[in-house]
């Protein structure tokens, strides 16, 4: 079946139950197997991966001789209680109501403020009766690592601790929610550069109102510092960091010596 151009970047495919939409200025060729890992092992494509509440896998697109494109493929699996007895099934009430298409919406809006995010690439709904399952296609931020990693390795300058905060603090000013901030959904690349990543179950909230929601999300990023610090024999995190952190959140170039 062939796409349906939706806009000036990206095409809409629907094969039986399979509903994919794709940025086709990047991918000259798409097909739903490409939302399956089993399609990139057999192109040998893969280049790494990482475990969460599944396995994410790293991907090398090969667009032309001259273009190569590093990629992030998700599946999306539940978590809790509930994720021991259904894994990866969620009720149907909608295509722009599902977990990948929400999470790619937010994505490409992201992108064109030009907050430092993933890019979206494609992303697929199965239909099956009542339920769905859904898989996700991203940008890779590459030469990065997460907080964890780093911080496990060797502590970090006071100015990136202050662009840390600065940087969430362009998200939340976007009226931005990340659902799981975390020290692990933030990246820092070669470049010293500031990436935040997953945002699944994340959306816009723009009642002038209720914006408590933004506390909440920075004091559940101290929780998790302190989680690892609490967990990881080596972790390079002080209450000086996090004071600059927040100084950088709340635009203050005062910084704790």
């Amino acid at each position: 079946m062939q796409a349906v151009k939706l806009c000036d970047n990206f095409s809409q495919l629907t094969q039986d139950k399979v509903h994919c939409v794709f940025n086709h200025k990047l991918i000259d060729d798409f097909s739903t197997q490409m939302l399956s890992p089993s399609y990139w092992q057999q192109q040998q494509a893969i280049t790494g991966s990482a475990q969460g509440r599944g396995t994410t896998w790293f991907i090398a697109y090969q667009r032309s001789e001259q273009i190569k494109q590093h990629w992030v493929l998700k599946h999306y699996y539940r978590g809790g209680l509930i994720g021991k007895l259904i894994n990866d099934s969620y009720w149907f009430n909608g295509l722009n109501k599902t977990r990948a298409a929400c999470e790619f919406a937010l994505l490409r809006h992201m992108n064109t403020l030009n907050l430092p995010a993933p890019q979206p690439i494609a992303y697929q709904v199965k239909q099956q009766g009542f339920y769905y399952t859904a898989d996700l296609l991203s940008s890779r931020i590459e030469n990065a690592d997460d907080l964890v990693a780093l911080l496990a390795k060797k502590p970090l300058a006071d100015d990136i601790w202050f662009a840390i905060g600065a940087t969430i603090k362009r998200f939340h000013a976007q009226s931005i929610y990340h659902h799981d901030l975390n020290s692990h959904n933030i990246l820092l690349n070669d470049k010293a550069e500031v990436f935040l990543i997953d945002f699944d179950r994340g959306e816009l909230r723009t009642n002038p109102i209720k914006t408590e929601w933004k506390q909440d999300n920075i004091k559940r990023l101290q929780r998790s510092f302190l989680k690892e610090k609490n967990k990881l024999t080596t972790f390079h995190f002080n209450d000086d960091n996090w004071q600059n952190l927040l100084q950088g959140y709340h635009n203050d170039a005062t910084r704790a010596d």
